[in-house]
């Protein structure tokens, strides 16, 4: 189960921002659907990612956000020694939606189409 105790904590903070920018981003490609939201590539890259909050609101249960994420992707080639696909990086952008459980920290992410 994914986790965001300190953006849970931070709620209703000035802080609140940077810190989810942080600990979201440090989930990388094992924690966030980034393999799934990819547009031109055909595998995402296990680099650092940047997260951009686009929207958040709360309720009695939840923390509710919306954020853009900045990744990078390739397309993969054969790996043959004659393989003429370059390994280039391409910059990739998805959008998740993360509702965090106010009292466990509890998180889920769903990629946005």
């Amino acid at each position: 189960m994914t986790r965001l105790p300190e953006s849970a904590a931070a709620w209703g903070t000035p802080e609140f921002e940077d810190v989810f920018r942080r600990e979201l981003g440090r989930l990388g490609t094992a924690g966030l659907p980034l393999q799934q939201g990819l547009t031109t590539g055909s595998h995402a890259v296990d680099r650092p990612v940047g997260v951009m909050l686009l929207h958040a609101a709360a309720d009695a249960a939840s923390i509710h956000a919306r954020a853009g994420i900045f990744y990078s992707g390739i397309i993969a080639g054969c790996s043959c020694a004659d393989d003429p696909t370059p390994v280039d990086e391409q910059s990739e952008y998805c959008e998740v939606q993360v509702d965090i459980d106010r009292n466990t920290a509890d998180t889920v992410i769903t990629l946005l189409e």
